[in-house]
């Protein structure tokens, strides 16, 4: 026995001994770097290598800096060092895993925080898809490392080669044209491969490292450059982000931090054994489901674990919302292929919180644009705004708060007030303040969109609808603060199929004077059209004139047909007189009921006005200055902007169907 046991603790010795001699490799730490200086002096470091939890000791003897805490996570492989730089000064520190030394860098910032301005309605946004604009000198044909996709501009699902450069060789382009921010969809490596069905991630809603550029797009140092570029020509650059999920590829589907880390974490195991791919359930019954005949329904489907959102917005801020409802908003994935992060684990916002304040310092970015904003935790979104606020007083960020009712988008805007909770037949709004400056007006789209196809009437139909959503503005503690838009990424097109530009040119006309930050879908400056009856691509084309090739350009003169040039000329015209024109930017807003067909919108501000006048209806009609009175004063003459034409405010104009005007007296 004496024996044995002389032997045993011989051998674990020897384990003991191999195991204090095997180095521990760390293989990332997210952040990659972190800047000193900033108000919240702590900083969160992901730690990820084979059995790095287990780690006896993290130190560091870097001047200023200290070891707050350590978290060990589920996961083996991921450890959380909370780091307080408050004292530390720019430079290279050491980190020691045990035995194993890290060098990680600390920056220096640019600037502070209150000198980092954001978007706001003195702008107008240009939005754009990197993959559909504009394709850069030496774009390779296939990065490697990356899983299988193709780049075939036949396809309109699959990728076609746009990336950050080309944009950068465009930038007159903007300039030309009068738009003064740039919004991306996301540019952050989505590493999914191709479908069997001819569908990719070239969108870039599927993030797959939160610290990277997707390669076909760039590096970090091509988005830095097109940000330093931009800068210089008075172009500020919005980044699309997503907190809501990640795409399925990320490593922490492989590897959980924590078991925590996702909403409905347990398909995952369903998915990887052999669950259809986009329903997340067994692919045998399918059929038999669909059928109605219950018998057939695999007993696997109905114990799924798998949970897909209602896309209903509505129960996060109904006062009677039942917990169903709600879990089925905030907690159902937004599609089987997009894991669903859980914002309430603390460790995993901290994630997400630096990773926006690691872009908006190392690059410069000027704005976010947060995607499915409602679909995460409303407290945990608050959280972040109001550290960006915090750090970043004059910064800006959008939500997508996809809801056409001007009361239930007013509920998601900074300062909201709400009636007060009151037991349980009046329990008041799901969420507090959201600190969330800027939302975006689906009212607004919704209203115009319907209005195009209608004639204006003495009450409901055509403008009519539009009066009645400004209506709603005194829910908004910031009416200004709201993003009006036209058309996106997600809709069809303005034009649909056609090319109907009386009514886009009233729809433009309204975008760009009301009391709202516009934003506009690359394009349509050039009659860009399509519809999403077939499928999302046909919304986004390629730019004409982008890619190698193209024998049709659309980013000169020369190179754009007659009706093209027509379209661009005239709002060009209508931006560039928009740019620095205090008016429009914070004028007084007066809305007057459509009269006679017509709609009427002024801005007022230390004497100078700029009054939209549009013709809604498809035959001509009397604008009746008697009525105007209380804006058009003792005014006689006005300048149409559109056309440099003055007309006579002493007497009755009538306007040609569909007409539109921007008088300026």
């Amino acid at each position: 026995m004496r024996r044995i046991l002389f032997v045993t603790a011989i051998l674990m010795a020897n384990v003991l001994s191999m195991s204090a001699a095997k180095k521990l490799v760390v293989e990332r730490i997210e952040p990659t770097d972190w800047y000193v200086g900033m108000k919240n002096p702590q900083v969160q470091l992901m730690v990820y290598g084979k059995g790095i939890r287990d780690v006896a000791s993290v130190t560091t003897d870097y001047p200023g800096a200290a070891i707050d805490s350590l978290v060990r996570l589920d996961s083996p492989n991921y450890l959380l060092v909370y780091l307080n730089l408050r004292d530390a000064q720019p430079g290279t520190m050491t980190l020691n895993f045990g035995k194993t030394k890290v060098q990680y860098q600390l920056k220096q910032r640019e600037m502070s925080g209150d000198k980092r301005m954001g978007f706001t309605n003195a702008d107008v946004l240009y939005m754009l898809m990197p993959d559909r604009f504009a394709q850069g000198a030496n774009h390779p044909s296939q990065i490697k490392g990356m899983r299988n996709y193709v780049e075939d501009r036949d396809k309109p699902s699959l990728r076609h080669g746009g990336d950050l450069n080309g944009i950068r060789e465009h930038l007159d382009y903007f300039k030309e044209l009068g738009v003064t921010a740039l919004w991306f969809t996301p540019v952050l490596e989505n590493d999914s491969p191709d479908s069997e069905n001819g569908y990719s991630t070239y969108h870039g809603y599927a993030t797959t490292n939160y610290y990277k550029v997707d390669p076909r797009f760039g590096s970090n140092e091509d988005y830095k450059l097109l940000c330093d570029e931009a800068h210089k020509k008075g172009l500020k650059i919005v980044m699309d982000m997503i907190f809501n999920h990640s795409g399925f590829e990320h490593p922490w589907t492989q590897d959980m931090p924590s078991k925590d880390w996702l909403n409905t974490p347990e398909w995952l195991t369903e998915k990887q054994s052999g669950r259809d791919p986009m329903t997340g359930f067994a692919t045998e019954s399918d059929e038999a489901s669909e059928s109605g005949n219950a018998s057939s329904v695999s007993p696997a489907r109905a114990t799924s674990k798998y949970l897909q959102t209602s896309y209903k917005l509505t129960p996060v801020v109904d006062p009677y919302a039942s917990k169903i409802d709600l879990k089925e908003t905030t907690e159902g994935w937004f599609v089987p292929s997009m894991p669903d992060l859980n914002q309430h684990n603390p460790h995993l916002m901290r994630y997400l919180i630096q990773n926006s304040i690691w872009w908006i310092e190392t690059v410069g970015i000027d704005g976010i644009r947060m995607d499915t904003y409602p679909y995460a935790y409303a407290d945990a979104m608050a959280q972040w705004m109001k550290e960006l606020d915090d750090e970043y007083p004059n910064f800006n960020t959008v939500g997508e708060t996809w809801v056409t009712e001007p009361a239930y988008t007013a509920a998601w805007q900074k300062d909201f007030v709400s009636a007060p909770k009151t037991g349980e037949t009046g329990r008041g709004l799901n969420i507090g303040n959201t600190y969330l400056k800027t939302v975006m007006d689906f009212s607004f789209f919704d209203k115009l969109n319907q209005a195009k196809n209608e004639e204006t009437d003495g009450w409901w139909n055509g403008f009519n609808r539009l009066y009645n959503s400004f209506v709603y503005d005194y829910l908004y503690p910031n009416p200004s603060s709201v993003m009006a838009f036209i058309e996106n990424h997600d809709t069809d097109r303005f034009l649909g199929n056609g090319k109907d530009t009386l009514a886009l040119k009233q729809a433009l006309a309204l975008l760009l004077t009301v009391n709202r930050i516009p934003q506009l879908y690359y394009g349509t400056e050039v009659l860009m059209n399509g519809t999403k009856e077939v499928t999302d691509g046909n919304v986004r084309k390629d730019f004409p004139g982008g890619f190698p090739g193209d024998t049709h350009n659309c980013f000169t003169k020369d190179g754009r047909s007659k009706s093209e040039q027509a379209m661009f000329s005239w709002l060009s015209r209508l931006l560039h007189w928009r740019q620095g024109n205090d008016v429009v930017i914070k004028g007084r807003q007066t809305q007057f009921t459509p009269f006679n067909g017509i709609y009427v919108i002024a801005r007022q501000y230390k004497g100078k006005t700029a009054m939209t006048v549009l013709n809604g209806t498809s035959k001509t009609a009397t604008f009746d200055v008697a009525r105007y009175a209380e804006i058009i004063g003792k005014m006689t003459k006005a300048k149409d902007i559109l056309t440099n034409r003055y007309y006579d405010l002493s007497k009755n104009q009538v306007l040609k169907p569909r007409q539109t005007l921007i008088l300026e007296f």
